[in-house]
């Protein structure tokens, strides 16, 4: 099969951009197995495993998409008015909508709540390549936590994962963020228990993810997947966080087939691989009992339900409903109310 992957950005990343690392991981694995990915990207884009394409999102995508293409997979939501496909094709939508609209018939979400808060049901978890994250060290010394992603965003909650670390009597180390922050106004974060590394190397990332006992996720906003789950699972860390947007649903019951009917809202929950709540206090009471989580099972979990390969042959058989003619949903997916943008509770 001949598949196009379409995005408005440059590839690959340098940075943990969510949507360039997957589509990355879904190209090569999509090579692999046999198939023949093509990319239509922004300028200074390199790809060894397919051809390369440069895209002009002033133009017409019609005269962009190489003809040889036979299905188009979308990693952004192009604008309408350029919007004048003819082949089969779908949408990734990988971002949470601020109003109120309606989205096309072909969209696939991130996770199943992400597709229900947005009057869907299709979704595919994204997948990770393991191979691009090293070794795991389970018997190396484990001696703090981490967190993982944008510490400027205020809805992942990076001081929220500090007080977190302060109360239990432990370190944090943020991977994605620096102690002063002028993204949304001048905020220094002055707290002994936190270290800030910026964006690291990916040697880095893997050498400081192989010495936490785990990731403090206590996000305030409604996460659509969070690859930090998956990544810090896989070095054998579990997760300690809030229970809002997919995480229940990653953590709190196995990823499988039957899994994609979850649409559970709940106010905590206990796993194997982790625990959470809405309460600062459960949450800080789990991270003192961190050793009772075992780093193996987690890393298993994560090869199991979230790698490239799972992702690919998910995506697989949606292309083929998309060639055979038949929308992914039966009619567009409708968010009939805007969102609260409020941030959500973290009790004491």
């Amino acid at each position: 099969m001949k598949i196009l992957l379409l995005r408005n950005s440059r590839i690959p990343t340098k940075n943990y951009d969510d949507a360039e690392r997957v589509l990355w991981w879904l190209g090569r694995q999509l090579y692999e197995m046999g198939h023949e990915p093509m990319f239509l990207v922004k300028k200074e884009s390199a790809c060894d495993f397919g051809p390369v394409f440069t895209l002009d999102e002033k133009q017409s995508l019609s005269a962009q998409i190489p003809a040889e293409a036979e299905v188009l997979h979308f990693f952004y939501r192009p604008a309408a008015a350029v919007f004048d496909v003819d082949k089969p094709y779908l949408i990734t939508n990988f971002e949470n909508s601020t109003e109120a609209e309606t989205f096309d018939a072909n969209t696939v979400f991130l996770s199943a709540n992400h597709a229900m808060r947005h009057g869907g049901e299709v979704y595919v978890y994204p997948g990770i390549d393991y191979r691009d994250y090293g070794r795991v060290l389970l018997d190396f010394p484990r001696n703090y936590f981490h967190f993982l992603g944008d510490a400027a965003w205020r809805g992942k909650n990076v001081h929220g994962a500090i007080d977190l670390a302060a109360r239990a009597g432990t370190r944090v180390h943020v991977i994605g963020g620096s102690r002063v922050n002028f993204r949304k106004g001048l905020r220094i974060t002055l707290s002994p228990s936190a270290r800030f590394h910026g964006v690291l190397s990916r040697d880095g990332r893997n050498m400081m993810l192989n010495g936490s006992k785990g990731l403090l996720f206590p996000i305030i906003w409604h996460e659509p997947f969070g690859l930090a789950v998956p990544e810090s699972l896989y070095f054998g860390c579990p997760v300690f966080g809030t229970p809002y947007g997919a995480l229940p649903e990653l953590l709190c019951r196995k990823a499988s087939t039957d899994g994609r009917k979850w649409t559970g809202q709940v106010d905590a929950c206990f796993s194997e691989f982790g625990c959470l709540s809405v309460k600062r206090s459960e949450l800080v009471e789990a991270i003192r009992h961190s050793d009772a989580f075992l780093p193996d099972r987690c890393l298993e979990y994560a090869m199991d339900c979230f790698s490239a390969g799972r992702m690919a042959r998910d995506y697989l058989q949606l292309y083929e409903k998309v060639l055979n003619g038949k929308p992914l949903h039966t009619s567009a997916p409708v968010m009939e109310q805007a969102p609260d943008n409020k941030f959500l509770p973290l009790e004491a």
